[in-house]
C-alpha cells in the first residue's frame, strides 16, 4: 500500500468539483497543468480565472520533500516556526553528502563517519516533527519520491531544483528554496506566479538508439537554459503515451535545465504499470476513478495552439541521439554531427570517463539497456576504452539490478558501482587527478554540466547524453563515435558494430530490496531532543535577520559585477562545500567565489573600495560588513540559474549584501532572495549594466516608497565625480514587500506563531 493513501484519496475526492468549476470560470477546455493548479488553490474551490505570467496565486501543495544538503537549512528555519509537527506529509532524503571515490560500500561507510553529526541531526529533527526519514544509502531523493510518493494529479514542492522529476508520474512537482518549504510545512499557503504554458507535442515513437533523454536534450537546444522560465512544460501526443513512466521522469527532471517551473505528462497506462510495479496498485485504482481529470482535455491536445502560450512539435521517429555540452546543458549536438563539432571547437575526442545513473537516468529500464551494451563487450571481444561508473538511484533499483545480473555484467567490463547517492552529478566525486586541472572530456547521463560541476576541474568538458549513448561512447573511448553507423576494432583486429540497446521497462520479477532505508517518525515527537553543539563546524542554529530600518539605502558599494553565466554553482559551490550546508557562517566563505569579475575577468578577486586592494569576495564582503557599509551585487542574464540552493541567497544576506541587480533572474533564485529579505532587482534598461563601474557607489533614493509595480530609482556615483541615475524594476507584491520589511519571510512566520 502507498504512503499517505488517505491524503491521495482526499485530493482526488475534491478534484472533479474544483476542475469543473475552473473550466466554467475560464470558459474553455483546460490543460492538465491548469487542472492541477486550480485543484490545489489555497482557497479551495476556485472563484476566479487567473492570468498567466501575471497573477500571484496561493496554493496548497500535497507534500514536501527535502534532500540532506538543503534540509539542514530548511529544518533549522522550521525550528523557528514554533510548530509541533509538519502540516503536510514531508520527507528528508540523505543523498548529497556521500562522496564517490572508491565504491558503494567504502564511500557510504566513510560518509556515515564524516557526516554522522548531520545525519543524526536530520534524523532527530525528522523524528521530532513527524517527517519521514530516508537514511544514507536509501537513494536519491527524486528516484525515491517517484518510487514511493509521486501520484498523478498531485502537487508537491521540494528543496531541490530536480523535484520536477515527479512530473513523470503526472504531478506538478516544483523545486523551491527552503523558506518556501517551511511555509508549507508550517501550514501556510505557498505563493507562485500563475505560470505560462508550453505544450510539447510528441509524435511517432522512440526506437533503436534514441531514448527519452534525447527528447529533453533536443528541447533544451530549442528553448535554451532560460526559455522555460515562468512556464510549465506539458508533454502530450502519441509519442508521450508510448513512452515509459521513468522515461517521462527523465524528461521532466532535466526540464530544470531550461528554467521551467516544472514539466508534466498526463496519466496513462505507463504510469498505471509503474504504480503497480512499485507496490501502489491502490493509487492506480484511485487515479483510474478520476482519470479524465488527470490529463488535458481532448480539445486542448487536438488544437494545442489555442491553449498553450507556445507549442513545439517533435517527431520521435526522426529524433536522433544527442550530446549536449560542454559547460552548458542547452548546447545540443546530434551524435552524427559531434565529430565535426568537436574538431571545429578543439574539444578533446578521447573520453576519459563515462558515468551513468543519477536522479536523471537510474531507472531499471535505463540500467537494463546500458547493460545490454556492456554485455556486448565480452560477446564481441571488445575492450572498454574509458573508465565507466554506475550510480544507482535507489536501493530498490540497486538491489533489483544486482538480483537480475546487471551489476555482474558491469563488473566484467571493469565498471565501478558507486553508492545510491548523487555523487559525481553534484560534484561529490573525489576524482583522481582532478587537481591537476588537465583538459579532458567526460560523458555522463546526468543533467548539468557547468564548469567544475562534476569533479572541480574547470578544464573538464562534460557532455550529457542518454545512458545508452554514454555506455557506447565509454566503450569506444571516442567522443566522435556514432554507434548508429561506426564500427569498432575488437581485440582480434576485426570490425564489429554494437547492436541496438534493449531492455525492460520494468523488472519482470518485480522490484525488491532487503532494506529500502526508510525510518518512520515517532507518533509523538515531543520528547525527542534535537541537539546542536555550539562549537560544531557543520551545524549552526539560526539567528533572525534584522528587519529593514525604514530608511533609504545610501552609500552602497559594488561588491562584484558578475560577467556572463552566474549560476547557483558560481554563487555557492557544492562539492566539498556541502559539508557546511547547515552552518551559515562557514558556508558563507564560498559566496560568489566562482563568479567572474567583469573588470579583471578573474574568479574570486574583487576590489575592496575601503583600501583599494583586491581580495576574495567573501573576505572583502566581511570587511564591508564589519565597517557597516552596505553593498550590491550586479549580474547578467538568468542570474541564479541551476540548483534551488537557498544558500546562494542566504549567504549574501548574512554577510550584509543589500541588493542584487541583474538583467534577469532564474525563477527559484529570485524567490529565494525575496524570502530572505533581499532586494532582487532587474535593470529597467539592460544597457545600464554597462554603466556600472568598479568603484561605483549606489544610493537607493526612493526605497521608502517601495511598492508593487513601481520601479526603484538608483543614483550611481562614479569615482571620476560624475553621477548617473538608473531605474530598477522588481516583481514584488504587497506580501513580498512585507518579507523585505520584516527582514525575511521566516520572521513573519515566527511572529505569527508567537502572536
Amino acid at each position: 500500500m502507498a504512503f499517505d493513501i488517505e491524503m491521495i484519496k482526499k485530493a482526488y475526492g475534491t478534484m472533479a468539483e474544483r476542475v469543473d468549476k475552473a473550466r466554467q470560470l475560464v470558459g474553455r477546455p483546460l490543460t492538465l497543468s491548469e487542472k492541477i493548479l486550480y485543484s490545489h488553490l489555497w482557497e479551495g474551490n476556485p472563484t476566479q480565472a487567473f492570468t498567466r505570467g501575471k497573477d500571484y496565486v496561493d496554493f496548497a501543495p500535497d507534500r514536501v520533500a527535502c534532500q540532506d544538503a538543503t534540509a539542514q537549512m530548511a529544518l533549522l528555519q522550521f525550528m523557528h516556526a514554533g510548530k509541533n509537527k509538519v502540516a503536510v506529509p514531508t520527507t528528508v532524503h540523505c543523498d548529497h553528502l556521500i562522496q564517490a571515490k572508491v565504491d558503494a560500500a567504502t564511500d557510504l561507510a566513510r560518509a556515515k563517519t564524516q557526516s554522522n553529526e548531520v545525519f543524526d541531526f536530520l534524523s532527530s529533527v525528522s523524528d521530532k516533527y513527524g517527517i519521514g526519514f530516508w537514511k544514507p544509502g536509501a537513494g536519491i531523493i527524486h528516484q525515491v519520491v517517484l518510487e514511493n510518493y509521486a501520484f498523478p494529479g498531485g502537487m508537491m514542492i521540494g528543496t531541490d531544483s530536480h523535484t520536477v522529476n515527479a512530473g513523470g508520474l503526472g504531478m506538478l512537482a516544483i523545486g523551491v528554496g527552503g523558506a518556501d518549504a517551511v511555509d508549507v510545512m508550517s501550514g501556510m499557503a505557498w505563493e507562485l506566479k500563475f505560470p505560462k504554458l508550453i505544450g510539447i507535442k510528441l509524435t511517432g515513437k522512440l526506437s533503436g538508439w534514441t531514448a527519452p533523454k534525447d527528447v529533453i536534450l533536443k528541447v533544451a537546444g530549442i528553448l535554451t537554459v532560460k526559455g522555460g522560465t515562468g512556464a510549465i512544460v506539458e508533454y502530450f501526443g502519441e509519442g508521450a503515451t508510448a513512452m515509459s513512466c521513468t522515461g517521462k521522469g527523465t524528461i521532466c527532471n532535466m526540464g530544470a535545465e531550461i528554467g521551467a517551473t516544472t514539466s508534466t505528462f498526463g496519466y496513462d497506462d505507463s504510469m498505471r504499470r509503474y504504480l503497480k510495479s512499485t507496490g501502489r496498485a491502490d493509487v492506480a485504482e484511485a487515479a483510474d476513478a478520476v482519470a479524465p481529470y488527470l490529463t488535458g482535455d481532448a480539445e486542448v491536445y487536438a488544437n494545442p495552439e489555442q491553449y498553450f502560450d507556445q507549442v513545439i512539435e517533435i517527431n520521435l521517429s526522426e529524433l536522433e541521439p544527442h550530446l549536449n555540452g560542454p559547460f552548458t546543458p542547452d548546447l545540443a549536438t546530434p551524435i552524427s554531427k559531434m565529430r565535426e563539432e568537436a574538431e571545429k571547437n578543439n574539444w578533446p575526442l578521447q573520453i576519459q570517463v563515462g558515468l551513468i545513473g543519477s536522479c536523471t537516468n537510474s531507472s531499471y529500464e535505463d540500467i537494463s539497456r546500458a547493460a545490454s551494451l556492456a554485455k556486448q563487450v565480452a560477446d564481441k571481444n571488445l575492450k572498454t576504452k574509458a573508465q565507466f561508473t554506475i550510480t544507482p538511484g535507489s536501493e530498490v533499483v540497486r538491489y533489483t539490478i544486482e538480483r537480475d545480473g546487471f551489476i555482474d555484467t558491469f563488473d566484467k567490463i571493469g565498471a565501478t558501482v558507486f553508492a545510491n547517492a548523487c555523487g559525481p552529478c553534484i560534484g561529490m566525486w573525489d576524482r583522481e587527478g582532478a587537481e591537476k586541472e588537465e583538459r579532458n572530456t567526460i560523458v555522463h547521463s546526468f543533467n548539468r554540466n557547468f564548469s567544475k560541476r562534476a569533479d572541480g576541474n574547470p578544464n573538464t568538458l562534460a557532455f550529457v547524453g542518454s545512458p545508452e549513448l554514454v555506455t557506447a561512447l565509454a566503450i569506444a573511448g571516442d567522443l566522435g563515435f556514432n554507434p548508429l553507423t561506426d564500427k569498432l576494432i575488437n581485440e582480434d583486429g576485426q570490425e564489429v558494430m554494437l547492436d541496438e540497446p534493449t531492455g525492460n521497462e520494468l523488472p519482470p520479477k518485480g522490484f525488491d530490496a532487503e532494506d529500502p532505508g526508510f525510518q518512520a517518525p515517532s507518533e509523538d515527537g515531543s520528547g525527542v531532543q534535537v541537539v546542536v553543539s555550539p562549537t560544531s563546524e557543520r551545524l549552526q542554529l539560526l539567528a533572525p535577520f534584522e528587519p529593514w530600518n525604514g530608511e533609504n539605502i545610501i552609500g552602497a558599494k559594488l561588491l562584484i559585477k558578475a560577467f556572463g553565466k552566474c549560476t547557483t554553482d558560481h554563487i555557492s559551490m557544492a562539492g566539498p562545500w556541502l559539508r557546511f550546508r547547515g552552518h551559515l557562517d562557514n558556508i558563507s566563505n564560498n559566496m560568489l567565489i566562482g563568479a567572474i569579475n567583469a573588470f579583471n575577468q578573474k574568479a574570486n578577486s574583487v576590489k575592496n573600495q575601503l583600501n583599494g586592494k583586491y581580495d576574495s569576495v567573501p573576505a572583502v564582503q566581511r570587511e564591508y560588513k564589519a565597517a557597516g557599509v552596505p553593498t550590491i551585487v550586479v549580474g547578467d542574464h538568468n542570474y541564479g540559474e541551476g540548483s534551488s540552493r537557498e544558500h546562494a541567497a542566504m549567504e549574501p544576506r548574512f554577510l550584509g549584501v543589500k541588493a542584487v541587480l541583474v538583467k534577469s533572474f532564474a525563477r527559484i533564485h529570485e524567490t529565494n532572495l525575496k524570502k530572505q529579505g533581499m532586494l532582487a532587482l532587474t535593470f529597467a534598461n539592460e544597457a545600464d549594466y554597462d554603466k556600472i563601474q568598479e568603484n561605483d557607489t549606489f544610493n537607493f533614493v526612493d526605497l521608502k516608497e517601495f511598492a508593487p509595480g513601481k520601479p526603484l530609482t538608483i543614483e550611481l556615483f562614479h569615482d571620476n565625480g560624475t553621477t548617473e541615475t538608473i531605474l530598477a524594476n522588481h516583481t514584488y507584491n504587497e506580501g513580498q514587500i512585507g518579507w523585505f520589511v520584516a527582514g525575511s519571510a521566516l520572521n513573519l512566520i515566527a511572529a505569527a506563531g508567537n502572536a
